[in-house]
């Protein structure tokens, strides 16, 4: 059994995977890590689920990485350090190569790997009232592992506009730099997600796999997908090793401003 999220399928096939660490704003620890990447897994590769739909439990969709998990990864060897940025690389690698369409359901706040997984699903629908920020720079750390499906969603040019600032923006601009589908009422959000879930149900399961396969082929011609995932593994750790990411880590525990700030 998962401890830090759970799973449900509909007699239509249509899965519910749901971040259920709603105390902590479903922030990403250790241990959601392994169990998202475990079963995203399953879920590609069973035979009865058509579609995913990622959600979240609570007031908020991802807090982004648990602040206690990136204190660990920067006082670890550096052997730890690379698998821990490993391994969040492998999550986002799964959840984007996941044969099914995933759906993402945005109930509330999105920051820093919650922004990263919003990018990895195929749609994504969020709520009026919802906020969004890639918030790393302020806390001495870059988006690093998310970066290739956060650049892939947004374009380079709109990227620009949200990647280093920090800066915390409405749903209404997150639809406009493309991580959202589309915004609608709280009350409405089930509907929406149903209306992006019930095409699926009428198409050859085997012909949607293949045709995400096409976009994913598509879209890295000229790329190699490996060596990108692993500069920006190397990217995190030596962000994580870094002289400001102590500073930013260490003030937001001791509840003060940065040094640069």
């Amino acid at each position: 059994m998962f401890e830090t999220i759970r799973v449900e399928e509909d007699t239509r096939g249509v899965a519910h995977l749901w971040l259920a660490r709603a105390e902590k704003h479903n922030a990403l620890s250790a241990a959601m890590i392994g169990e998202l990447t475990q079963a995203i897994g399953r879920l590609g590769a069973s035979a009865s689920v058509r579609v995913v739909v990622l959600a979240a439990e609570g007031a908020s969709f991802c807090a982004g990485g648990d602040l206690a998990w990136m204190r660990a990864q920067m006082a670890g060897t550096a052997e730890e350090r690379a698998a821990g940025a490993r391994a969040l690389a492998g999550m986002l690698a799964a959840m984007d190569g996941c044969p099914k369409p995933v759906i993402g359901r945005v109930q509330g706040n999105a920051f820093g790997g919650g922004i990263g997984m919003m990018s990895v699903c195929d749609v994504a629908v969020g709520v009026a009232g919802a906020r969004f920020g890639l918030t790393e720079t302020r806390l001495g750390l870059t988006p690093a592992t998310i970066s290739p499906y956060v650049v892939a969603r947004m374009g380079p040019a709109r990227a620009r506009r949200v990647f280093m600032s920090a800066r915390l923006f409405e749903a209404a601009e997150a639809e406009r730099l493309g991580l959202l589908a589309r915004v609608v009422a709280p009350e409405a959000l089930d509907a929406a997600i149903e209306a992006e879930v019930a095409p699926y149900l009428a198409c050859a399961p085997g012909a949607v796999a293949e045709a995400k396969a096409l976009i994913a082929l598509i879209a890295g011609q000229g790329r190699d997908a490996e060596a990108l995932r692993a500069a920006t593994e190397a990217a995190l750790v030596a962000r994580w090793e870094s002289p400001e990411a102590a500073e930013g880590i260490s003030a937001f525990f001791e509840k003060r401003p940065p040094g640069w700030a």
